[in-house]
């Protein structure tokens, strides 16, 4: 059986989902399936229930959100031993949630999106955070925010450590408070798959996996049709391969969406020579 197209069905379908309804465990098994057609997603959602339970089982009746995220921090980076794969973080493994699940080891986003699943059980509205460099987490507290870095054992950051983690980003600029609240905004669901979608496929560029690469960026597009970016990348590896058709059609797709792009003297010129190409081959 192919299994390759109902799974674009489902891409297609997450694609017209509002950001506030979609999964994101749901989505991050829906990009390892892409690499693991077998796999079980409904072992997964049942290791972790068990896990929500481990950590449930040991909270005091009347808890609140922060002794319940401390609780989660102790089982998931001390006790079961999840840690950021400091010796092979380009490890495409380290993106997949199966994967992470299995080895305990990841990136930051991985390893976010399973505390965040997990303390969206206990009830804990914790919140990924697209921070420069790395990805981490946050919990609205009484007195402001708190941030933590999942690669990193779910350590807590202050402000004056952001900061630094910010300003390479940034051109070593100084960072004042508003701007450092713009950064710790919440991710919407959408935003997180997109980040993980196009590390796979960075990574897979890396390695000169044109196939896997393309892969990924074809469902960023799904997620997000109307995302410039992702349609010039799928365009620009459509022509890698030789799908001239298929570039084109992204590519003059890219020009109509973002017109005045930096790169339209060079995507327009690409496009002339694919043009020219094509015509010799009929």
């Amino acid at each position: 059986m192919n299994t390759a197209r109902p799974l674009l069905a489902e891409w297609d379908a997450l694609g017209a989902t509002s950001d506030e309804d979609i999964d994101l465990v749901s989505a991050a098994m829906l990009v390892a399936r892409d690499e693991y057609p077998a796999m079980d997603p409904d072992h997964y959602e049942s290791m972790f229930a068990a896990h929500a339970d481990a950590v449930g089982n040991r909270l005091p009746a009347r808890s609140d959100a922060q002794q319940r995220l401390a609780a989660l921090s102790r089982y998931l980076f001390e006790e079961l031993g999840f840690s950021g794969n400091h010796d092979e973080f380009y490890d495409p493994r380290n993106s997949y949630l199966n994967d992470v699940l299995d080895r305990r080891l990841g990136i930051p986003l991985s390893l976010a999106l399973v505390q965040m699943e997990l303390a969206r059980r206990l009830d804990v509205p914790l919140e990924g955070v697209s921070f420069p460099g790395h990805f981490l987490v946050r919990l609205q507290v009484e007195d402001g925010l708190l941030v933590l870095d999942p690669y990193h054992r779910g350590r807590s950051i202050d402000a004056d450590e952001l900061r630094q983690r910010a300003s390479p980003h940034l051109g070593e600029t100084d960072i004042d408070d508003q701007q450092l609240l713009m950064m710790l905004a919440p991710a919407s669901h959408r935003a997180i798959v997109m980040r993980m979608l196009r590390n796979l496929k960075n990574l897979y560029q890396e390695r000169d996996d044109v196939e896997r690469s393309l892969r990924c960026a074809d469902r960023l597009v799904r997620l997000a049709p109307h995302h410039a970016e992702s349609m010039r990348d799928r365009g620009v590896l459509y022509h890698q391969i030789g799908h001239l058709s298929a570039a084109r059609d992204d590519l003059t797709r890219y020009l109509a969406l973002a017109p005045h792009a930096d790169d339209h003297d060079t995507i327009r010129t690409l496009m002339i020579g694919g043009s020219r190409t094509a015509a010799r081959t009929h």
